[in-house]
């Protein structure tokens, strides 16, 4: 290995540095702003976002418009009112980086016991009956209203006056939606809970025509009731938002919700929504060639990039050449045992021991790095480390075991579910966010109240003992990420995506793509990207692929070669993390960038 040179000159935040290389080919400029930027999985909830700022607000108000409005514009990238969200927060004023922790907890009565009677080793979701076994708690409302709490200037009815006006007035549909709605899973799921979106979305079994409106009534009611609880209180703007919350999650909303779920036989009770709260937590982070990288703790899959940085510190990646067989391989491999890790170690902090000192530890990873061959790839999931040696905590006899479950089906690209959205202010504040949940191919819809809800409870283990094994009131851990990275202590870019295990691989190489290579936003979202599958798949039915490794399209033919040569079994697949965003800001001119994955329907506002 050769230590890797911290840029023995700083990059410059705003500009790629081609010095050296072949400028990457992008298909749209990077998007320039002074007063602030926003860049969304959809250009209504770019615009939704970008209002706030033009009418004075901040990042946090933006974001919770923005939040508000992809609920409404974005159903087809599994994110509803009733789904979940990861944030990553950085107020400026006192310097705070912060996670926000908007994932749904598990039922109370969701026990491993409950699954084990009924014959199951694994929490099921659809297509298929059983989606109701895997619901969550909603968390999102509870975080956005918890952002706006804390840092906005707001009130909740002038962030959700966007959304408002998509759900009641209409909004023109689009081609990624009409395809999720005239897809076999999505009507054969509405029909099989009755009446689903059927009434909602088509017209004698259509769904409209690119251009036409959609309106969403029910939703819009919803959101509705979230304005006429804040204004029916005469106290404080903080008063206004802490009403909303009792509507939604004691009151009439959380009501209608919980009789919803248990109608189809979920597990909810009144109880679980009443008790829920979003939380900030303290990020998990590390350095990496004289940057710091920020992500959610291990309730969350966000520490594997950060593991993976620091086994690749001890390479030098720019000398190998982007995307060059060397630079798949080597990142590929350092995955794997990052995956690894996940697998036996992360779970939900609150309820179980996670050695995260140890995980992220220099030497823990000097370790690590030496089991990578740079001419041979691992042929399975390697085995996990002892990250307790690195440690300040006692393991007190956790368990490691996990089962790995017998090969799937080739995997034909990543989860196409899940939505990502940030926003930068003139003052520097920011916010990352990636929420989902509520697929209508696999979940339940409910036209009481506009939304179907989450199955992510299908991301816990049954093992008793694991880290990530089922609890009531405990968040799986999640797939959904996204990462603030500082120089100098200073916040300056974010980096996030959709793509289920895909995330934290896309978000490296985003990362990776703009530190070492010196790509600007739109350069770094566009570059060919690629995701190791020798891991256990997130989702139902937690399928494990052995030695497979996805490849973009647009991957050299003679590197896809090399790389088969060296063991890896080479799927050419769509790209890993579609609508990726990448945001950046200069601390010093105060200048900001945007990338927007055209991949996908994302689009970037500067202002």
């Amino acid at each position: 290995m050769v230590s890797q040179s911290p840029n023995s000159k700083p990059i410059d935040v705003m500009a790629a540095d081609h010095a050296g290389r072949t400028p990457a080919q992008s298909s749209r400029p990077v998007v320039l702003g002074s007063q602030g930027i926003v860049s969304s999985g959809h250009c209504l909830t770019s615009m939704s976002a970008a209002r706030m700022l033009l009418s004075g607000g901040n990042a946090f108000d933006s974001a919770v418009a923005g939040g508000f409005a992809a609920a409404v514009v974005e159903p087809a990238a599994s994110y509803t009112l009733c789904s979940e969200g990861t944030f990553m927060v950085y107020h400026a004023g006192s310097g705070r980086v912060q996670a926000l922790s908007g994932q749904g907890t598990a039922p109370g009565k969701a026990t491993i016991d409950l699954f084990e009677s009924k014959g199951l080793d694994k929490i099921p979701t659809g297509p298929g009956p059983n989606a109701e076994l895997s619901f969550t708690i909603p968390g999102i409302v509870d975080a956005l209203l918890l952002m706006l709490e804390q840092y906005g200037t707001k009130t909740l009815a002038e962030t959700l006056a966007p959304a408002l006006e998509y759900a009641q007035q209409g909004m023109p549909m689009y081609d990624k939606l009409r395809q999720s709605l005239m897809s076999t899973a999505t009507q054969d799921q509405f029909r099989l809970y009755p009446p689903g979106g059927l009434d909602v979305f088509y017209l004698d079994g259509e769904a409209p025509t690119v251009g036409q409106p959609l309106r969403q009534p029910q939703l819009g009611a919803t959101l509705q009731a979230l304005i006429d609880a804040e204004r029916a209180c005469s106290g404080s703007r903080l008063d206004g938002i802490a009403a909303a919350r009792e509507a939604f999650y004691r009151g009439p909303i959380a009501e209608t919700i919980v009789r919803c779920a248990q109608s189809v036989g979920g597990l909810f009770s009144v109880e679980d929504l009443a008790s829920y709260r979003a939380s900030f937590d303290e990020p998990v982070k590390t350095d990496f060639i004289g940057f710091e990288v920020f992500g959610q703790p291990t309730w969350t899959q966000g520490a594997v990039l950060l593991q993976a940085l620091n086994i690749l510190e001890g390479f030098d990646l720019k000398s190998m050449g982007h995307n060059s067989a060397d630079y798949i391989h080597t990142v590929a491999e350092a995955l794997k045992l990052a995956f690894a890790d996940r697998e036996h170690f992360y779970g939900d902090p609150k309820f179980s021991t996670v050695p995260i000192d140890g995980l992220l530890s220099k030497e823990y990873a000097k370790t690590r790095a030496a089991l990578i061959d740079a001419s041979r790839a691992m042929p399975e999931m390697p085995e996990p480390g002892d990250p307790w040696k690195f440690s300040s905590l006692s393991s007190n006899g956790a368990s490691r075991t996990v089962a790995i479950p017998a090969g799937g089906t080739a995997s034909k690209g990543d989860e196409q579910g899940t939505t990502h959205f940030a926003v930068i202010d003139r003052d520097g504040n920011m916010v990352a966010a990636t929420p989902s949940g509520g697929v209508w191919g696999k979940s339940v819809y409910f036209p009481e109240i506009g939304c179907a809800l989450s199955t992510r409870s299908e991301m816990f283990v049954l093992e008793r003992g694991h880290p990530n094994g089922l609890e009531g009131g405990k968040r799986p851990r999640t797939t959904l990420v996204n990462y603030l990275v500082a120089k100098n202590g200073v916040p300056f870019m974010t980096a996030g995506c959709p793509g289920g295990d895909a995330q934290a691989q896309a978000n490296l190489q985003l990362i990776l793509n703009s530190l070492v290579f010196g790509m600007d936003p739109q350069e770094a979202v566009e570059a060919p990207r690629f995701a190791t599958q020798t891991l256990i798949n997130s989702f139902y039915p937690r399928v494990y692929l052995p030695g497979q490794l996805n490849v973009e399209k647009g991957t050299p033919a003679d590197v896809q070669a090399e790389l088969e040569t060296r063991g890896h079994k080479v799927t050419e697949v769509n790209a890993s993390g579609t609508g990726a965003v990448v945001t950046r800001r200069d601390p010093e001119s105060g200048a900001m960038a945007a990338g927007a994955d055209p991949r996908r329907d994302t689009y970037a506002i500067g202002w």
